[in-house]
Order: structure tokens, then C-alpha cells, then sequence
């Protein structure tokens, strides 16, 4: 390749990453719409999605994973558990520290908002795209894990 060719891939490949930065800006606002979060806080929000993902954690391990203070973290945590969706128990391996975990009732509550994004998704494509579409839309799907899969 030549440095003119060089020089139009890398201007195509910013335009790109551009329009695909606000659509995916857009399709999470639209699916975050499509559940109730309630009154959660982002730091809240982010506890829940850690908990989830990765288990029982120390408030000072969420702290640290957030970047955030331990007194901050302190402050989301009881909020979280006044609200019923994270609860703490005494550590079998260290009694003082508490491992924090989700209650039922929340991974219950995410599992239904995952389903009713997933519906809402899954509806519109049926609804607004043909075969042939859906079948480019699940090859760029393929390319898009490409960029994000280490």
C-alpha cells in the first residue's frame, strides 16, 4: 500500500469508529430505557454489575475496582443493602472482614431486566430488518467482538 491508501483507511477508519461510538452510545441509552433501574446511581449501577460478574467482594475491594474511597464505598453499599439488593456476611476465612454478595430478589431483578432488553432487541430486528440484513448485522456483530476480544 502506498501512503495516500495508508492515509484513507486511517481517515475512513476514524469516521468509522466515530459513527460507531454514538450508535453504540444510542443503543445503550435505548436498552437502558427499556428497564427500570429505579433510583441507582451509577456507583450503584457498578457495584451490582461487579458483584455480578466477578462474586462476593470486601467493600474494600469494591472501593479499590471503582477507584473510589472506602467512605464513599461504604455510603453505596448501605444504600444497596436498605434497598434489599446486596447483602453482607461474615468472611469464613477472616470473621472480620463482611463479603458482600447479591440478594436473590436482585439477580432476580437484573435477570428480568436482561430478558426485557433482550426482547426489546430481538423484537425491533425482526421488525425493522430483512433476512439479508440481519444476516450483514450478525457478520458485523462477528467483526465487533474481533475489536473487543483480547
Amino acid at each position: 500500500m502506498d501512503a495516500r491508501s495508508d492515509e484513507s483507511r486511517a481517515v475512513r477508519a476514524a469516521a468509522v469508529a466515530a459513527e460507531l461510538r454514538a450508535l453504540v452510545g444510542k443503543l445503550k441509552r435505548r436498552l437502558r430505557a427499556e428497564t427500570d433501574v429505579g433510583d441507582l446511581t451509577p456507583s450503584q449501577a457498578a457495584v451490582l454489575i461487579r458483584l455480578e460478574k466477578d462474586g462476593q467482594a470486601t467493600a474494600s475491594s469494591l472501593a479499590r475496582a471503582e477507584g473510589m474511597r472506602p467512605q464513599s464505598m461504604a455510603a453505596v453499599v448501605a444504600a444497596l443493602e436498605a434497598a434489599g439488593l446486596v447483602r453482607g456476611a461474615p468472611d469464613p476465612a477472616d470473621g472480620r472482614r463482611t463479603l458482600l454478595s447479591l440478594t436473590d430478589a436482585c439477580r432476580q431483578w437484573v435477570q428480568e431486566g436482561r430478558a426485557a432488553r433482550q426482547d426489546w432487541l430481538s423484537r425491533r430486528l425482526q421488525a425493522r430488518l430483512s433476512s439479508d440484513e440481519l444476516d450483514v448485522l450478525a457478520t458485523a456483530a462477528g467483526l465487533l467482538a474481533r475489536l473487543v476480544d483480547d
